[in-house]
């Protein structure tokens, strides 16, 4: 993707930076699909009709597995997963909770961005920031047509997982799907709190393994991804959206 011609339309998407907007250009991800390659390619399916309004576990999960700063105050909060409630145009009354977070996308946006290669994409699908290679210029923030990158304004002064480095002020993060947990064979902290409590709003896996949840959910289901229209190819699929 010509970065150029990318940021010009993110420019122009400046006035969405509550997320909401993004929501009303969807279209389906079961049509016209590429031949997949070797390889994982990891990627989630979120069924919005099955989560619940009031939860908020998925946010909780995330903010402790990785020490995500969270001080109370949206000037300085930095969320990796977010939830937001999509408006029905027609009716003008909120519907459904709708949970936003990077979409790891096979294009992204925020790789070309970045000046110094902090931000990056991995075989296996995820795109990652790396904290001690970040300058904060901010540049992925204005790239990302997602809202999904946030900035490290103030110091985290909780810690609840000791395995995790707390991040630098001054630097961007993103959700990287647990990264870590990944390595050891587990899955992110939102999908696993998600199960425990049965309802599996969240599903995680490979979607090159035709036998994988998130592939049988795509298979079986009209599902849609967010802002495909820009070439990003998300792989961040929605039931029910």
């Amino acid at each position: 993707m010509d970065r150029r011609k990318f940021l010009k339309t993110a420019a122009a998407l400046s006035a969405c930076a509550g997320g909401l907007p993004l929501l009303t250009s969807c279209k389906s991800g079961t049509s016209d699909q590429p031949a997949l390659p070797a390889g994982k390619k990891w990627g989630m399916v979120i069924d919005i009709n099955k989560c619940l309004p009031d939860c908020n576990a998925c946010l909780d999960a995330c903010r402790r597995e990785n020490n995500v700063a969270y001080h109370g105050d949206s000037r300085w909060d930095v969320h990796r997963i977010r939830k937001v409630k999509m408006r029905d145009r027609k009716i003008l009354a909120e519907t459904k909770p709708v949970p936003l977070l990077c979409n790891h996308c096979e294009h992204p946006p925020c790789e070309d961005a970045c000046p110094v290669g902090a931000t990056y994409k991995r075989e296996d699908g995820i795109v990652i920031c790396d904290p001690d290679r970040c300058i904060g210029c901010r540049e992925c923030m204005i790239a990302c047509p997602y809202n999904a990158r946030y900035f490290n304004f103030k110091p985290n002064r909780q810690s609840f997982n000791p395995d995790i480095a707390q991040r630098s002020i001054g630097v961007a993060e993103s959700c990287n799907f647990c990264a870590e947990r990944l390595a050891d064979g587990g899955i992110p902290a939102c999908v696993e709190i998600c199960g425990r409590i049965d309802q599996k709003a969240l599903v995680f896996g490979d979607l090159n393994d035709p036998d994988s949840d998130v592939a049988a959910l795509i298979r079986e289901n009209s599902v849609k991804r967010l802002r495909e229209d820009l070439g990003t190819e998300p792989n961040v699929y929605y039931i029910g959206l």
